[in-house]
């Protein structure tokens, strides 16, 4: 008899039942016996306990344990084919509404048989799909299993099915013509006949983090006497998850670390100092600690890699200028990508105007160490490009701001020590690697996102980054007060709306009006037009900035300056537009969402967001943290169709409710898909969570991570582990190939 291992494929345990191997294969995935084992229920029902049904919905898939109240056998003529038949009618009570069950056979003694294997007083589980006949609730084409007894099919009893059902029935996830019993016969005869299912954890390392082996923890997940032997299965599974995950991340970092760079100390230059000499104002309290660790980590002798996470306006741009400025005292220079040319451009006058005449190095009039601030897109000239191109070669440039045209093979750099890569979650690793290998020594690098991040996400997703956060906000930052106006109920407010940006006009302040759509036919690049998860109603048609403008333009704000700006048109239109607004010869901005980040214009105090739900929580806290800059209230309308009641406006009015990301990033996690957050630009192992839920399971993580790095102090090859070693070295092959394939 050949052994059947966790590679054997799935038709070694599936016997002759062809078509459910054949569901299972296409509608799930699932080829061999090893994935099958690790396909994990969703949730367990108490076998010893009526359901207790809470809500019904029409149409929906339902499975309840029930207890047969009535069971009766009568004929019926099939209308189609004039054939007498029998029909058995089973009555279930729960612990809700009782269920009414209807099975249709050719004959009379089929018929019996299933009446008197669903006989009064019979525990089973029962699935269907709820609906409602004559004031009754019913499951349509129900299918069974009864506890101590036959698997729904009326081939008699499946006594191996019965003995495995013992405290609890899990229920697995399934595609269409699988049931959740066919998975459990299946899955409980592969436990039984399979040989060789290697533990990652040799027995002490079991010990020491109190868990169960592979096989135990099998067992008791997929069938279980209790919840005690869930909860050990899953802090099993999601535990080594975890590890595996942090062991990757933490050797990764031991390899960053290993790497040899020049430290970076401030050499004889002054800049730095004549820089924050002309500061007109103090630094808060975290910008200088962040900065302090900043300094500190660019002086050693190995790379800084560095996540800046920080609210809204917290200053993240003017620490990174000054750990650039830190480099460029050096002798080196530093490089801020950005992820589109407006970005690009806004840091280039930000950072040019803030540094005055020390960005006016080799320039007439430009002061003493100063050095040059070189900008760099793919829109640019020829003839511009090459200057810029010659400027970085040469070294000429101090500092570099640019797009992804940075990236390019013909860009070369005379000295880069440091790459600061703004709104981290725009890149890839791939990317950010693309721009780190133009440096003959290892750079230092400084990853800065506006999103916030909660505490797990940054251990998972940028595991191989230490981390620092700005929460103080800069004096002189107003609060915001955010409103949803939701037109469903009070569609009079749009005119409101208007009304209140003229008012705000009136004041000498400027307004954003934020739309999902350039024209009534196309998106902004990197949009998408497919209906979100929890859309209850059929599309409207999305607000559009071409039209928006020409709307205000020729109604309710014809007294006033009404520009678009979106990504079709010309860059330097866009860079046109921009400086009008930023000069305040713009009142009214209709936008899409390339004024997300890092625009910078004091005297704006109003966001408008048209068809607000169509947005992302994080988006949404990005575009409102553009008004209220200058110390003036700022105030956020967040305009939508949304339903009451619905997941799209829940959403809205938690943005309505507080300024704060990190509140804000824990709601968009526990609301979107979590690979959604995580991100697919980040490397794949990452964003492909199997048991792991990075908020639900935060003491999970923490304690992985820590545990990851022990385990690495002690036995950095995980000698003491080889199963362990393998997995980890299998993820950091499949990483690096990856990579090599996108790079």
């Amino acid at each position: 008899m050949v052994a059947i291992t966790p590679d054997s494929p799935i038709a070694a345990v599936f016997g002759r039942s062809v078509k459910k191997r054949q569901t299972v294969e296409e509608g799930l995935g699932l080829t061999t016996v090893g994935d099958l084992l690790w396909h994990f229920p969703r949730r367990y029902v108490r076998t010893t306990e009526l359901s207790d049904v809470d809500t019904l919905v029409e149409g929906e898939l339902m499975t309840v344990v029930g207890e047969v109240t009535s069971s009766k056998v009568s004929t019926f003529t099939n209308r189609r084919t004039m054939k007498p038949g029998s029909r058995v009618e089973v009555r279930v009570a729960t612990q809700g509404p009782a269920f009414v069950m209807t099975w249709f056979l050719p004959h009379q003694t089929m018929a019996e048989r299933e009446r008197a294997r669903m006989a009064v007083g019979t525990r089973g589980m029962f699935t269907g799909k709820a609906q409602v006949f004559n004031g009754q609730w019913q499951l349509a084409q129900p299918h069974a299993v009864i506890f101590g007894g036959g698997d729904g099919t009326g081939d008699g009893s499946d006594e191996h099915l019965a003995a495995s059902l013992k405290g609890l029935m899990p229920i697995y996830p399934l595609t269409a013509k699988l049931y959740s019993w066919d998975l459990q016969k299946t899955i409980q005869f592969a436990l039984d006949v399979v040989t060789g299912v290697e533990d990652v954890f040799p027995e002490h390392l079991l010990d020491r983090f109190d868990l169960p082996d592979v096989m135990t923890a099998l067992r008791w997940i997929h069938g279980p006497d209790d919840y005690d032997e869930v909860r050990a299965a899953q802090k099993r599974f999601r535990f080594t998850e975890a590890l595996v995950l942090q062991l990757v991340l933490a050797r990764r970092r031991a390899a960053l670390r290993a790497q040899g760079a020049q430290g970076r100390t401030g050499g004889q230059r002054e800049l730095l100092a004549a820089f924050d000499a002309r500061l007109p104002f103090e630094l808060t309290a975290g910008q200088r600690e962040v900065g302090e660790v900043i300094e500190a980590e660019l002086a050693q002798p190995h790379p800084m890699n560095r996540l800046l996470q920080g609210e809204v306006g917290s200053g993240k741009t003017l620490v990174a200028l000054r750990a650039m400025l830190r480099v460029v005292d050096s002798g080196g220079q530093a490089v801020l990508l950005a992820p589109t040319e407006v970005l690009a451009q806004q840091h280039h006058r930000s950072i040019t105007a803030m540094l005055g005449d020390l960005a006016g190095g080799g320039m007439l009039g430009g002061a003493d160490d100063a050095t040059r601030v070189t900008l760099l897109t793919g829109s640019m000239g020829k003839a511009q490009r090459q200057s810029a191109m010659l400027e970085i070669a040469t070294g000429d440039a101090g500092i570099v701001v640019g797009t992804h045209a940075l990236l390019e093979g013909n860009v070369s750099f005379f000295d880069l020590g440091l790459v600061v890569v703004d709104e981290q979650h725009r890149f890839g690793v791939e990317q950010r690697a693309a721009l780190t290998d133009k440096a003959a020594t290892p750079p230092h690098v400084l990853v800065m996102t506006a999103t916030p991040i909660p505490r797990t996400v940054a251990m998972t997703v940028f595991g191989d980054l230490e981390t620092s956060v700005l929460r103080e906000l800069p004096a002189g930052r107003a609060p915001i007060a955010s409103h949803v106006a939701p037109l469903t109920e009070q569609p009079h407010w749009e005119q409101r709306v208007w009304e209140r940006v003229a008012e705000e006009v009136a004041k000498g302040h400027q307004v954003y009006v934020v739309c999902p759509r350039i024209a009534g036919d196309e998106l902004e690049a990197g949009e998408s037009d497919a209906p979100r998860e929890d859309d209850e109603a059929p599309r409207r048609p999305l607000r559009a900035v071409e039209e928006v403008t020409a709307m205000l333009t020729g109604g309710p704000l014809s007294h006033v300056r009404v520009e678009a700006l979106h990504g079709r048109l010309a860059p330097e239109v866009k860079e046109q537009v921009m400086r009008r607004f930023a000069a305040g010869e713009v009142d009214v901005l209709v936008s899409t969402t390339v004024i997300e980040v890092g625009v910078d214009v004091a005297n704006a105090t109003m966001m408008v967001i048209l068809d607000a739900d169509r947005f992302g929580v994080s988006q949404l806290h990005q575009l409102r943290g553009r008004v209220g800059r200058g110390g003036l209230p700022g105030l956020c309308l967040l305009v939508s169709h949304a339903e009451s009641g619905s997941d799209a406006r829940d959403r809205l009015e938690a943005v309505a409710a507080t300024t704060d990301g990190f509140e804000l990033s824990r709601v968009d996690l526990e609301q979107r898909r979590e690979g959604d957050v995580l991100g697919k630009n980040q490397s794949g192992f990452r964003s492909s969570l199997v048991n792991l839920r990075v908020l639900r399971d935060e003491k999970t993580i923490v304690a992985a991570r820590e545990a990851a790095e022990a385990l690495l102090d002690e036995d950095p090859d995980l000698a003491g582990a080889p199963a362990l070693g393998r997995l980890v070295a299998e993820i950091e092959d499949s990483a690096r190939s990856d990579y090599m394939e996108k790079a």
